[in-house]
């Protein structure tokens, strides 16, 4: 018989064991390699460009900005002071008139029969009086010789004073009337434009009938009616009472057209306690009669203006949990938070009462990314047209054409909408 070799089989134990081993030596491979990378030097995270802007020292005027009603001198509803027919209208709508115009005529013939009665009436009350009085100086030459009783003397005395009594009433029953027809002849109580007619020649009228005769409305000079907030009161109060003329300007609904330009001249004696605000009415020339009555208009009260203010772009200026702050650029072109305490602004510019000086240079576009300690880019914003306290800080913006090579050196005045698209530029 022949023997037959046995084939020999790894065990099992033993191909688990390698299977371990070559798992561990990956693992230690892809360690090492993390290792490595971690080590390796990473490149730079690149500088976030901004647009960036001094801070200057200029002018800032403090103005409020309120809504307002053009409200006439005066608006007069001309009503009938007495009854009858109207006959006759004396004015064209819309028409302008003067004080004591003829405007409407009123049927005069009741009052002029009531006159001619009344001076009928006066003429028997005088021929009473006549004949009394002589019966008194006939009865004064009796009594002084005791002819006749003390009491017929005296009776005759009363009587002369109860002539006299119905005289004067018939004299101001004469003036009554007269006046009435002066009512019947409707005139202008004040200069100023006609409206719409309100009622029509043939109509019955009563006195103080509604809606009456016509309106008339004072076109010029009027008059803007707005309010102040209680916490702006008192700088106006102040400057007011001081003398000052303070300018009020009149803007269209929109804003976007000055109409006119007038001044302060009243205060109201009282707050409003329902809205905590004080009326206020500037007068107005209206020469154009560009300010209609009872129209809306946007008020804007120059109340002072500062002098030598530290001004920024109105953009530079964030809110948030610090509170008022503004992204400071540092010397070595980082961005650093800093509170401010704010002043006026004019929409372009705000003032910054407290936490800077002029010549720091803060970002005005390209900080939504923004955080402590990042890198910038600076980048010129396009200089925009100066205008209010823009155009006493409009010298500083040549200097502010190197903030790219000097964040230092500062930067224009312009608007979000320049700033972001030359932002857009540089990047």
């Amino acid at each position: 018989m022949s023997e037959v070799s046995p084939i020999r089989t790894t065990p099992p134990r033993r191909w688990g064991r390698i299977l371990l081993v070559v798992v561990a030596l990956a693992l230690i491979a892809l360690v090492i390699v993390h290792v490595i990378r971690s080590k390796a030097p990473k490149p730079g995270a690149a500088p976030q460009v901004v647009t960036v802007a001094t801070a200057t020292t200029g002018p800032m005027p403090e103005t409020l900005s309120e809504l307002g009603t053009v409200t006439p001198v005066a608006t007069v509803t001309v009503l009938p002071q007495l009854s009858g027919y109207l006959t006759a209208v004396g004015y064209r709508e819309g028409q302008d008139v003067q004080k004591g115009q003829f405007l409407a005529q009123i049927d005069p013939r009741q009052y002029e029969i009531s006159k001619q009665q009344a001076e009928a009436q006066l003429a028997k009350d005088k021929a009473s009086l006549a004949q009394a009085r002589s019966d008194l100086a006939r009865f004064t030459q009796l009594n002084e010789r005791k002819s006749i009783a003390e009491q017929t003397y005296v009776d005759q005395k009363f009587l002369v004073q109860q002539d006299e009594a119905a005289v004067k009433a018939d004299e101001a029953n004469i003036a009554q009337f007269d006046l009435d027809l002066a009512y019947c002849r409707i005139t202008a109580p004040v200069s100023g434009r006609v409206g719409l007619r309100l009622v029509d020649p043939g109509n019955y009228v009563t006195a103080s009938s509604q809606p009456g005769i016509v309106v008339i409305t004072t076109m010029k000079p009027t008059t803007v009616q707005f309010t102040v907030p209680q916490n702006e009161l008192g700088n106006v109060l102040q400057r007011f009472h001081s003398g000052a003329r303070l300018p009020v300007s009149a803007y269209s609904s929109d804003n976007a057209r000055l109409i006119s330009t007038g001044t302060l001249y009243a205060i109201n004696n009282q707050m409003a306690t329902a809205t905590g605000t004080v009326t206020l009415r500037a007068t107005f020339p209206n020469e154009d009669e560009a300010l209609f009555p009872n129209e809306f208009v946007n008020v804007k009260l120059l109340v002072d203006t500062l002098q030598n203010a530290v001004l920024v772009p109105t953009p530079a200026v964030q809110s948030g949990a610090p509170g008022d702050y503004v992204y400071l650029v540092n010397a070595d072109n980082t961005v650093s938070v800093h509170k401010v305490t704010l002043g006026p602004g004019d929409g372009q510019h705000t003032v910054i009462a407290e936490g800077m000086s002029a010549g720091n240079v803060v970002v005005v576009d390209g900080m939504d990314r923004l955080s402590d300690g990042v890198k910038i880019k600076p980048s010129t914003a396009r200089p925009a047209a100066a205008s209010g306290a823009a155009a006493a800080s409009g010298a500083a913006s040549g200097a502010a054409s190197g903030a790219a090579e000097a964040p230092a050196s500062g930067a224009s005045h312009t608007p979000r909408a320049h700033a972001s698209a030359a932002a857009s530029r540089a990047s």
